[in-house]
């Protein structure tokens, strides 16, 4: 299946795929406002700003799976995100990105773009996934990868 015909859900609770995102360069990310990554959503904001009318779609995707750093609520999440960090690129509705329950678009991250000694498992909050124009999945960085530091990765597929 390609990347454009994966079901999410919208942090709102509208289902759709990822097709509206076709012909866009996406930044991928689970997110979780509790981690010591938080700051990074105001770099990922930043991002969004300085390059969606470029082509680049950056998309957030909740995730408790890493010491339940994550709220339980989708409306607290898109709230805390919006406030606290000044959010206004799309967020997903809380989901799982590791184990039996992983939410099939990042078992496809995953398999395309393996981390460290080529596991497929999601580190931790605030992995990252670049993905081209034509879907497919380029890059995968860190945790610790800040928004700043891959903006000229971002910049070479716009």
């Amino acid at each position: 299946m390609g990347i454009y015909e994966y079901e999410v859900e919208t942090i709102r609770g509208e289902k759709q795929t990822l097709a509206p995102y076709k012909g866009d360069v996406m930044l991928i990310v689970n997110t979780a406002t509790k981690c010591g990554f938080a700051p990074q959503f105001k770099g990922l904001q930043q991002l969004h700003e300085k390059y969606a009318e470029r082509g680049l779609a950056v998309l957030g995707f909740p995730s408790g799976q890493f010491m339940n750093q994550e709220l339980e609520d989708n409306r607290e999440i898109a709230e805390v995100c919006e406030l606290n960090h000044g959010v206004s690129f799309p967020l997903f509705a809380k989901i799982d990105v590791n184990g039996a329950s992983a939410h099939p678009l990042f078992k496809h991250l995953a398999n395309e773009a393996p981390g460290l000694l080529g596991t497929k498992q999601i580190k931790w909050n605030f992995t990252k996934f670049l993905v081209d124009r034509n879907g497919r999945v380029v890059k995968r960085y860190a945790p610790a990868d800040t928004p700043e530091k891959i903006e000229a990765d971002i910049e070479k597929l716009l």
